[in-house]
């Protein structure tokens, strides 16, 4: 068995994912970590401490600790104020590791961890795994550009980490084909799902759950309030279909995130008053992971209109819960998505062709069918599989020498 290093600096694994920058990398974190200890690794998370009466370790489980290090205030931060922090961190971590002993590796999650983990790398001689989650020079060429900064230290850690870990195919293209990366040092590592929690139910079940009694079918939206994740396409996409007198209403889960976050927030308020679907639209504020099964359960459509998305964990879950989505045909939703099979991809940001996809979805028959599809679809999808598949991949550095930068 191994004991591996996990470093998420910039977000904790224990915080409630829709809010700041908590999402989908703070579920993979948590779950695969969790996935590891329950297979016997002995796993340290090590995060930024954002607040003062955060305990230094939390224990989740048997095997699995989360450490909250002190590298600047200890109080929420913009990313790009974290990044003046990041040696700090390192520091931090460096003298933790040579007092309690040395992982056997460490796993950073997005870039600031690994310019972090990329420094002990060399300096404590460990092998580093990268997850990168999202991507500078992916999201330059879908979305918008952040810094060249950001994409020059990408490209140094594709240079130098032992192994980088991709969650599709295509993700892993896209390290080859952007950046430059080694093949031989590229591994596809699927994400997993809960099955105890996401699982087929009976929607009218989990509506009543949720206080919802009304039979109008339910579009659901869930993810971080940002444009990278196109919330503002699922609402439109609603409007649409109001427009054509369809009864329908959008629930949307979740909170403000990033620089645009608040902004993006105010123009949905604005917008769903302008067109009047105030009666339609039902803002909800992010809930505990396991919780988002019932909303999925109660909804009729998943929307995942995402502008970019290195995997779309929500699409697999929802496809678990065993309701149909329709999806951007972007990053590594093609992937999770089969066309006409559990759901409906597309190619465009046409919100009346996004109302067409989902009145389609919506017909009895094609629900039924979709939903059956993605309860098959995402059978192959466990946490245990990932966690099997990194344990056998730390055991393998045992008996090799690191990369060189």
């Amino acid at each position: 068995m191994a004991r591996l290093a996990v470093l998420s600096y910039h977000t904790s694994p224990l915080a409630q994912p829709g809010t700041g920058d908590s999402g989908g990398m703070n579920v993979y974190v948590r779950e695969l970590s969790a996935a590891l200890a329950r297979q016997g690794h002995d796993v340290d998370i090590y995060t930024r401490r954002d607040a003062p009466e955060l305990r230094d370790v939390v224990r989740v489980e048997p095997g699995l600790r989360v450490h909250h290090v002190t590298a600047g205030p200890s109080a929420p931060l913009g990313r790009a104020q974290m990044a003046h922090y990041v040696d700090d961190f390192a520091d931090a971590l460096k003298a933790i590791m040579r007092s309690s002993g040395l992982p056997d590796a460490l796993h950073a999650n997005y870039w600031l961890s690994g310019v972090a983990g990329h420094r002990l790398k060399h300096e404590l001689g460990l092998p580093l795994i990268m997850t990168f989650h999202t991507l500078e020079r992916v999201k330059a060429a879908t979305f918008e550009s952040e810094s060249e900064e950001r994409a020059e230290q990408e490209a140094a850690l594709f240079a130098c980490a032992d192994a980088a870990l991709a969650s599709c195919e295509v993700e892993a293209d896209q390290f080859v084909r952007l950046y430059g990366a080694s093949a031989s040092r590229v591994f596809v590592v699927p994400l997993g799902v809960e099955h105890a929690f996401f699982a087929p139910g009976r929607r009218a079940q989990a509506r009543r759950a949720l206080g919802a009694h009304d039979e109008v079918p339910l579009l659901l939206f869930v993810g971080r309030l940002q444009a990278l994740k196109g919330v503002d396409l699922a609402l439109e996409t609603l409007i649409e279909l109001r427009e054509r007198e369809v009864a329908a209403q959008l629930a949307i889960v979740g909170g403000p995130s990033g620089p645009d976050g608040r902004d993006t927030l105010s123009a949905l308020h604005r917008r769903v008053r302008e067109a009047g679907v105030i009666e339609s639209v039902n803002f909800v504020a992010p809930q505990a992971h396991q919780l988002l099964s019932t909303w999925m359960r109660a909804a009729d459509v998943t929307l995942v209109p995402s502008r970019a998305e290195s995997f779309g964990l929500v699409a697999l879950e929802s496809s678990a819960c065993g309701t149909p989505v329709v999806a951007s045909d972007v990053g590594g939703l093609p992937t999770l998505v089969d066309d006409d099979v559990n759901g409906v991809l597309m190619g465009t940001r046409d919100p009346s062709a996004w109302a067409d996809a989902v009145q389609h979805v919506l017909e009895p028959a094609t629900a039924a069918r979709l939903g059956a599809g993605g309860v098959q679809r995402a059978r192959a999808y466990t946490w245990a599989a990932a966690a099997t598949s990194l344990g056998r991949l730390v055991c393998t550095f045992a008996d090799s020498s690191t990369v060189r930068c």
